[in-house]
């Protein structure tokens, strides 16, 4: 225990990559363009969805939140990452680093509710077909949109009002991370973390283990639905509709399980690091082209705005 309390501790230090200062000017320009291009993707498919009529479908709008919820999450990390892999080492205001923790976790969170919420909406597509626009109305589609995005906030609230009341030393201020995550703020803190670590645990565990458990289930009433059907095309475009969800499940709960439920003794600070860049650069950047390329719908509308974009050019 340390005599200095949390409120002595004006900045924390982020460390981002050491063993990779050699090799910054590479990494900055990478991570760049990385950020650029998940900005670009994600702004075009949520207008893509926006100004085309056949993709006017609930399973449409989630992803269009999904792709604003990857855009949320990259850039409340990314920019500062940038000035930590050009600078090697960053100073980060206490309330900037409460900021950061508490925006990441949001969208964090809201990414798994929205990817709950389309395995319930593909279950009602291809179970209940006839009930499905009855059922998955505009209005419901909003309070499950606006639902996921009020839960986040509250169980994000809770958990960032615990971290700010711990005591941190002023001598142990240095992150080993790119961004002010759970984990290395609970290492640096040098008062009992037990109660937050058990909240944190009840919550995680919980959240991914109901959603986890409920997605499963969906989809093993998807699966035998899809068995159902007589012909071959029939089943094949049933499963179509979702393997790019079922992809994109499995990558952010498996980089999610990866650094917070999985034991915190059995990780080393690269580790941590390798699945965190996983879940805030290479997830929201995938997101949208999963969904484009393995989508016949998506595919459909980008050929002919496409062909719409060389036709507007070949007259002028």
């Amino acid at each position: 225990m340390c005599n200095e309390n949390q409120t002595d501790v004006k900045e924390f230090l982020l460390l981002g990559f050491p063993s990779l200062y050699n090799i910054k000017y590479y990494l900055f320009s990478l991570v760049l363009f990385l950020y650029i291009s998940i900005i670009n993707v994600n702004v075009l498919f949520i207008i893509l969805v926006k100004i085309s009529a056949q993709l006017k479908l609930p399973m449409y709008f989630f992803l269009q939140n999904l792709a604003l919820a990857d855009i949320f999450l990259t850039t409340n990390v990314i920019p500062k990452m940038l000035q930590i892999v050009f600078w090697d080492v960053v100073s980060i205001p206490f309330f900037e680093c409460m900021a950061q923790f508490y925006f990441h976790s949001v969208a964090g969170i809201v990414e798994c509710f929205l990817l709950s919420v389309m395995s319930y909406d593909r279950y009602l597509a291809i179970c209940f077909p006839l009930h499905y626009f009855v059922i998955m109305n505009p209005s419901v589609c909003l309070q499950l949109i606006l639902f996921s995005w009020f839960l986040a906030a509250f169980l994000t609230t809770i958990v960032t009002i615990l971290i700010s009341g711990l005591d941190f030393c002023s001598s142990n201020v240095v992150v080993n991370h790119f961004f002010c995550d759970y984990g290395p703020l609970l290492q640096l803190s040098c008062s009992d973390t037990l109660v937050l670590e058990t909240v944190v645990l009840i919550i995680t565990s919980h959240e991914t283990t109901i959603e986890t458990v409920f997605i499963l289930s969906t989809y093993f009433c998807i699966v035998r639905s899809i068995m159902g059907i007589s012909t071959t095309t029939g089943k094949k475009k049933a499963f179509s509709t979702c393997t790019s969800h079922l992809t994109v499940v499995c990558i952010c709960f498996g980089s999610i399980i990866a650094i917070y439920v999985s034991p915190s003794g059995k990780k080393t600070f690269s580790m941590n690091k390798i699945f965190s860049l996983l879940y805030t650069v290479v997830t929201p950047l995938l997101n949208p082209i999963i969904y484009s390329l393995k989508n016949q719908e998506i595919r459909k509308t980008i050929r002919k705005r496409l062909n719409q974009l060389r036709q507007i050019l070949r007259n002028d």
